[in-house]
């Protein structure tokens, strides 16, 4: 399948978005304690308090930063029990992938003003992996079904409020059922957008990473 220019531009643009607003969050964690260099148990506080920034679940069984969470045994001194080895299956994965955003994450982390442990980068680098893979499988669906085809809503609510009724999609989002044009072969920029929209929770993270992967594609060819 063959993916355009601003497809691609898009999809990087929503990932960097997604990866900034995650080390803006662990840096304010680690700020807190005084600290500018940032740690695995940083990232853990900023995905505790904000659920948008929960988008790596893919990596989480392969980090040793998540696998406390995920109910992995641990022995009497806490060291992680290792799993029973399996054959490695040869289907390509985001997280055989992962380190080939290294020195982009690096990179974002000095442009924050701040450093993080290596475990940490290593994890920053897996989740943005796993996340583009997941964003260009999305992006390759909308394009074989014609469209995006939403199921249900999800409400987020405080404990001990009362739940309300979720607000209707508006007309022109992609709500119930949203068809593309172009044609069944070429992933364009509508379509990586609308896998963001599934990526993505409905709030200001999935607005913000929209609206800047449009700006960044404002003046690439659709091809």
């Amino acid at each position: 399948m063959h993916v355009s220019r601003a497809a691609a531009q898009a999809a990087a643009s929503v990932t960097r978005t997604v990866l900034t607003e995650i080390v803006d969050g662990t840096g304010r964690a680690a700020e807190e304690e005084g600290r500018k260099k940032l740690l695995p148990r940083d990232l853990l506080t900023a995905i505790g308090r904000n659920v948008e920034l929960d988008v790596g679940d893919e990596w989480y069984d392969h980090s040793p930063t998540f696998r406390r969470l995920n109910g992995d045994p641990y022995d009497a001194r806490g060291v992680l029990v290792p799993p029973v080895r399996r054959s490695r299956s040869r289907r390509p994965s985001a997280v055989a992938g992962a380190h080939r955003f290294e020195a982009g994450v690096r990179k974002l982390l000095r442009s924050r003003g701040v450093t993080a442990v290596p475990v940490l980068v290593r994890d920053l680098d897996g989740i943005a992996s796993v996340f583009l893979t997941g964003l260009a499988r999305d992006a390759a669906m909308v394009v074989r079904e014609g469209g995006v085809k939403r199921f249900g809503a999800v409400t987020l609510v405080t404990p001990g409020e009362p739940a309300t009724d979720p607000a209707p999609f508006p007309k022109d989002s992609l709500g119930a059922r949203s068809t593309r044009s172009g044609d069944g072969r070429t992933v364009g920029m509508e379509d990586v957008l609308a896998a963001a929209t599934m990526q993505l929770f409905g709030g200001a993270l999935r607005k913000q990473a929209l609206t800047e992967a449009r700006e960044a594609t404002r003046h690439t060819s659709a091809d």
